[in-house]
């Protein structure tokens, strides 16, 4: 959620970009295998639920131009996570502010009351954000509120007795992600509270009681804190509990990211194993990722695929904004540390084409593998493992001497993502750099999977161990691809995969 209001009259200039729906399959840096509006804005994905087959997601969505304005909760549909379809706005500002991020269950229990004749209630809990008293009463402009559907997300009712959760008093008061905790048959909210995190309780979903507080001395602090998660994963036969705290600013390469803590949650107080930061995703364009609710043996996530220091001003026309690819989540030792892992999703390998595997690559200086791959980079995955001995890259280029690099680098242990040259980067002074992250892993090998769609690329490193997502905007179509070592290098394998496009 952006915490502070766009100008009137920059949403009124920008209102030439509310235009109607775009060729989704053509227009310039459109991705083809990830979720993004069909026109107009969106940021925050929210009330991520699977139910009947169906996922649902929600997200921050203004549909008047492709800029922020006043908030909306869109929604889309898919059996897949893969294949989206859009569907009638969910839920519309009304005479208690925006709908901002949030979260929805399925009310298996009617706990709620809302489910009538045997009906079961999706339940959407999310901040109502109220702009009248921004100036006047600006710790009172932030509360939670609920809406209820009873035909399967298809429409929505707001409650009558909104909000159910008011401002105790503080300006940064937002983004209710609410689970079912079946130990004490009640629901948890974890709430983000200026710098810190709330837990709150409840029976029914109306009436809310806080349990505590966790935070103030832990993690980063560069930002306010947003869109947290509360979630267990299973390590050694025992409970993990995770919470993800969005930060903004404060990231690791600056602007947005996501942080994590490990420990343990009794429903009433969460316990971190360390206060030290860890980073979820170490690029700058995975804010604001929530799991989906009811997926019962999996975690899976998506985020928003930017970062608030330029999501205003990339250069897309008819729509800004689009969501990663779904990612499961999981826990893996390193050393002696436990960390959280990222993994594309089994489901995107529908998407698979030709495939080209190669084993025992030895380069020197540089292996051109446009003549084997075809010489269109608009949506590929490309895996290999390599000898955690020497430097190496991963180069996508154009006749126009775009370049995205994807690398390791030995001597400082860290993977890169190098967009300095990567097309148009003059819309932001820090946009055009090279952002880096940690080897977490301690294995002789290393293993790389990396996604491209167009104008992004999510690298996966080491089974999910370091993540980074960039976006990028090259002047002309990627049509060349090369892997470079100074020093040399043999990769085991190599597997090129070209991916079909999902959009509509």
């Amino acid at each position: 959620m952006k915490k502070l209001l766009l100008p009137i009259a920059l949403l009124v200039a920008m209102s030439h970009m509310s235009m109607g729906q775009a060729d989704t399959k053509s227009e310039q840096y459109r991705p083809q295998f990830h979720f993004s509006p069909k026109a107009h804005w969106i940021n925050d994905p929210n009330g991520m639920v699977y139910y009947k087959g169906t996922y649902h997601l929600f997200c921050q969505y203004y549909p008047d131009a492709s800029v922020w304005g006043p908030m909306h909760w869109m929604h889309a549909t898919s059996k897949d996570m893969v294949h989206w379809q859009e569907q009638p706005v969910a839920l519309y500002p009304d005479s208690l502010g925006y709908i901002f991020s949030g979260s929805a269950v399925v009310d298996a229990n009617n706990t709620s009351g809302f489910g009538k004749n045997g009906q079961v209630p999706m339940v959407a809990i999310f901040t109502h954000h109220n702009p009248k008293l921004e100036k006047s009463k600006p710790e009172q402009v932030q509360s939670q509120s609920l809406a209820y559907s009873l035909d399967d997300g298809k429409t929505w009712t707001k409650y009558a007795g909104n909000p159910v959760l008011p401002n105790p008093g503080i300006t940064d008061f937002r983004d209710p992600k609410v689970r079912w905790y079946e130990a004490q048959k009640k629901w948890i909210m974890t709430l983000a509270t200026k710098d810190r995190i709330t837990f709150y309780s409840s029976p029914d979903l109306k009436s809310w009681s806080k349990e505590s507080e966790f935070g103030s001395d832990a993690g980063a602090h560069g930002g306010v804190w947003e869109c947290p998660d509360l979630f267990p994963l299973k390590h050694n036969g025992k409970d993990v509990w995770v919470l993800i705290v969005n930060i903004n600013p404060g990231g690791p390469n600056k602007g947005s990211a996501a942080q994590y803590f490990l420990g343990d949650f009794d429903g009433k107080d969460f316990k971190a194993y360390s206060k030290e930061t860890k980073w979820m995703d170490f690029g700058t364009d995975n804010y604001a990722g929530v799991t989906f609710s009811n997926t019962s043996n999996r975690v899976v996530l998506m985020g928003w695929m930017n970062n608030w220091q330029y999501a205003n001003k990339v250069p897309t026309e008819t729509w800004r904004g689009a969501t990663t690819v779904p990612r499961d989540l999981g826990l893996k030792e390193a050393g002696k540390e436990l960390y959280l892992t990222s993994t594309p999703v089994k489901e995107l390998n529908a998407l698979n084409g030709k495939t080209i595997s190669l084993t025992n690559v030895n380069v020197k200086g540089s292996y051109d593998l446009t003549p084997k791959t075809g010489g269109k980079y608009d949506t590929f995955k490309l895996t290999l493992s390599a000898p955690a001995t020497s430097d190496f890259s991963v180069i996508l280029a154009n006749e126009q001497g775009n370049e995205i690099i994807v690398g390791y680098d030995k001597g400082a242990n860290t993977y890169y993502v190098d967009r300095t040259k990567s097309g148009k980067t003059d819309f932001e002074k820090d946009f055009g750099k090279r952002m880096t992250a940690p080897r977490l892993s301690t294995d002789k090998t290393i293993s790389l999977t990396l996604l491209v769609d167009v104008a992004s690329a999510e690298l996966f490193a080491d089974n999910g161990l370091t993540v980074m997502t960039g976006i990028f905007f090259p002047d002309k179509e990627l049509s060349k691809l090369s892997v470079k070592s100074g020093t040399g290098i043999i990769l085991s394998t190599l597997t090129y995969t070209k991916l079909a496009a999902s959009v509509q």
